[in-house]
Protein backbone atom coordinates (compact mmCIF):
# COMPACT_ATOMS: atom_id res chain seq x y z
CA UNK A 1 0.00 0.00 0.00
CA UNK A 2 1.24 3.60 -0.74
CA UNK A 3 -0.01 6.87 -0.14
CA UNK A 4 1.62 10.31 0.13
CA UNK A 5 1.90 10.51 3.73
CA UNK A 6 3.46 6.69 4.03
CA UNK A 7 5.88 7.75 0.83
CA UNK A 8 6.90 11.36 2.30
CA UNK A 9 7.57 9.56 5.80
CA UNK A 10 10.08 6.96 4.15
CA UNK A 11 12.03 9.64 1.80
CA UNK A 12 12.08 12.28 4.64
CA UNK A 13 15.75 12.48 5.78
CA UNK A 14 17.30 14.18 7.98
CA UNK A 15 19.76 17.13 6.42
CA UNK A 16 23.05 18.66 8.05
CA UNK A 17 23.93 21.19 5.24
CA UNK A 18 21.77 24.02 4.29
CA UNK A 19 21.75 26.94 1.86
CA UNK A 20 21.92 30.80 3.17
CA UNK A 21 18.58 31.86 1.95
CA UNK A 22 15.59 32.09 3.97
CA UNK A 23 13.06 29.99 3.82
CA UNK A 24 9.30 31.51 2.41
CA UNK A 25 6.80 32.64 5.37
CA UNK A 26 4.30 30.40 4.02
CA UNK A 27 6.39 27.59 4.28
CA UNK A 28 7.31 28.29 8.11
CA UNK A 29 3.96 28.79 8.56
CA UNK A 30 2.66 25.37 7.03
CA UNK A 31 5.08 23.66 9.38
CA UNK A 32 4.53 25.03 12.63
CA UNK A 33 0.77 24.93 12.00
CA UNK A 34 1.08 21.42 11.67
CA UNK A 35 3.22 20.74 14.75
CA UNK A 36 0.09 22.61 16.49
CA UNK A 37 -2.22 19.15 14.88
CA UNK A 38 0.59 16.86 16.46
CA UNK A 39 -1.32 14.93 19.13
CA UNK A 40 -0.55 15.73 22.91
CA UNK A 41 -1.28 13.92 26.36
CA UNK A 42 -4.86 14.48 27.03
CA UNK A 43 -4.89 17.24 24.13
CA UNK A 44 -3.85 19.78 27.25
CA UNK A 45 -2.14 21.28 23.84
CA UNK A 46 0.98 22.64 26.73
CA UNK A 47 4.04 22.46 24.45
CA UNK A 48 5.04 26.08 23.04
CA UNK A 49 6.74 26.60 19.52
CA UNK A 50 9.15 29.25 18.67
CA UNK A 51 10.74 29.66 14.90
CA UNK A 52 14.11 31.72 15.29
CA UNK A 53 15.23 33.86 12.00
CA UNK A 54 16.54 36.64 14.01
CA UNK A 55 20.19 36.32 13.27
CA UNK A 56 21.31 37.36 16.49
CA UNK A 57 19.17 35.71 18.47
CA UNK A 58 20.39 32.42 15.91
CA UNK A 59 23.95 32.85 16.60
CA UNK A 60 23.49 32.95 20.77
CA UNK A 61 21.42 29.51 20.05
CA UNK A 62 24.49 27.87 18.12
CA UNK A 63 26.77 29.39 20.88
CA UNK A 64 24.36 27.33 23.92
CA UNK A 65 24.12 24.22 22.18
CA UNK A 66 27.83 24.30 21.11
CA UNK A 67 28.75 25.05 24.27
CA UNK A 68 26.64 22.00 25.66
CA UNK A 69 28.29 19.94 23.28
CA UNK A 70 31.89 21.40 23.44
CA UNK A 71 32.38 22.29 20.13
CA UNK A 72 33.36 25.55 18.16
CA UNK A 73 30.96 23.30 15.39
CA UNK A 74 27.47 25.31 14.76
CA UNK A 75 24.89 22.53 15.94
CA UNK A 76 22.36 23.73 13.59
CA UNK A 77 24.14 23.20 10.87
CA UNK A 78 24.19 26.93 9.30
CA UNK A 79 20.43 26.24 8.80
CA UNK A 80 18.32 29.70 8.49
CA UNK A 81 15.86 29.03 10.89
CA UNK A 82 15.54 27.38 14.23
CA UNK A 83 13.16 25.65 15.62
CA UNK A 84 12.62 25.73 19.27
CA UNK A 85 9.52 22.99 21.36
CA UNK A 86 9.31 23.52 25.06
CA UNK A 87 6.51 21.61 27.42
CA UNK A 88 6.09 21.72 30.95
CA UNK A 89 8.24 20.17 33.45
CA UNK A 90 7.36 16.66 33.59
CA UNK A 91 6.45 16.72 37.11
CA UNK A 92 3.93 19.13 35.61
CA UNK A 93 2.87 17.10 33.29
CA UNK A 94 4.02 13.39 32.83
CA UNK A 95 3.66 13.51 28.70
CA UNK A 96 5.51 16.45 28.08
CA UNK A 97 8.84 14.63 26.40
CA UNK A 98 6.22 12.94 24.12
CA UNK A 99 4.17 15.28 23.48
CA UNK A 100 7.43 17.77 22.72
CA UNK A 101 8.94 14.93 20.76
CA UNK A 102 5.51 14.14 18.44
CA UNK A 103 5.46 17.57 17.35
CA UNK A 104 9.12 17.65 16.19
CA UNK A 105 8.38 14.70 14.24
CA UNK A 106 5.05 16.27 12.95
CA UNK A 107 6.78 19.22 12.24
CA UNK A 108 9.85 17.51 10.37
CA UNK A 109 7.36 15.14 8.12
CA UNK A 110 5.66 18.62 7.00
CA UNK A 111 8.85 20.53 6.06
CA UNK A 112 9.37 17.57 3.71
CA UNK A 113 6.19 17.72 2.21
CA UNK A 114 6.40 21.13 1.22
CA UNK A 115 10.25 20.96 0.57
CA UNK A 116 12.22 22.27 3.22
CA UNK A 117 14.65 20.10 4.86
CA UNK A 118 15.46 19.90 8.52
CA UNK A 119 17.39 17.87 11.69
CA UNK A 120 16.22 16.90 14.79
CA UNK A 121 18.79 18.88 16.99
CA UNK A 122 19.18 17.62 21.03
CA UNK A 123 20.94 19.73 23.88
CA UNK A 124 17.74 21.99 24.27
CA UNK A 125 16.58 20.39 27.47
CA UNK A 126 20.04 20.93 29.09
CA UNK A 127 20.43 24.29 27.34
CA UNK A 128 17.51 25.60 28.82
CA UNK A 129 18.40 24.25 32.26
CA UNK A 130 21.16 26.93 32.69
CA UNK A 131 21.04 30.10 33.94
CA UNK A 132 21.63 31.97 30.46
CA UNK A 133 18.55 29.11 29.10
CA UNK A 134 16.36 30.09 31.63
CA UNK A 135 16.89 33.69 31.38
CA UNK A 136 16.15 33.26 27.40
CA UNK A 137 13.08 31.74 27.94
CA UNK A 138 11.55 34.20 29.97
CA UNK A 139 12.98 36.84 27.22
CA UNK A 140 10.92 34.74 24.65
CA UNK A 141 7.94 34.21 26.85
CA UNK A 142 8.25 30.35 27.86
CA UNK A 143 6.64 29.79 31.62
CA UNK A 144 8.93 29.53 34.23
CA UNK A 145 8.03 25.93 34.70
CA UNK A 146 8.82 24.57 31.20
CA UNK A 147 11.84 22.53 29.73
CA UNK A 148 13.39 22.62 26.16
CA UNK A 149 12.14 19.68 24.40
CA UNK A 150 14.63 19.83 21.23
CA UNK A 151 14.76 21.51 17.70
CA UNK A 152 14.40 21.61 14.33
CA UNK A 153 17.36 22.67 11.70
CA UNK A 154 15.23 24.46 8.53
CA UNK A 155 16.10 25.39 5.78
CA UNK A 156 16.88 24.67 2.17
CA UNK A 157 19.16 21.69 1.56
CA UNK A 158 22.35 22.16 -0.21
CA UNK A 159 23.27 18.66 -1.27
CA UNK A 160 20.62 16.12 -2.97
CA UNK A 161 18.39 13.99 -0.69
CA UNK A 162 20.32 10.42 0.85
CA UNK A 163 18.89 7.73 0.19
CA UNK A 164 17.34 5.74 2.84
CA UNK A 165 19.56 2.87 4.29
CA UNK A 166 17.66 -0.62 3.82
CA UNK A 167 15.57 -1.50 7.32
CA UNK A 168 16.79 -3.91 9.10
CA UNK A 169 15.39 -7.30 9.41
CA UNK A 170 13.07 -8.53 12.25
CA UNK A 171 12.39 -4.35 12.37
CA UNK A 172 8.58 -5.35 13.69
CA UNK A 173 6.70 -8.31 14.24
CA UNK A 174 2.87 -9.52 13.98
CA UNK A 175 1.27 -11.32 16.87
CA UNK A 176 -1.91 -12.46 15.81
Amino acid sequence: MTNPVIEAIKTRRSIRKYKSEQIKDEELAAVLEAGTFAPTGRNRQDPFIIAVQKPELLDRLVKMNADIMGTDQNPYYGAPTIVLVFAPEVSLNKNSVQDGSLILGTMMLAAHSVGLASCWINREMEMFATEEGRRLMCELGIPENYIGIGALSLGYSSIPLPKPLPRKENYYKIIK
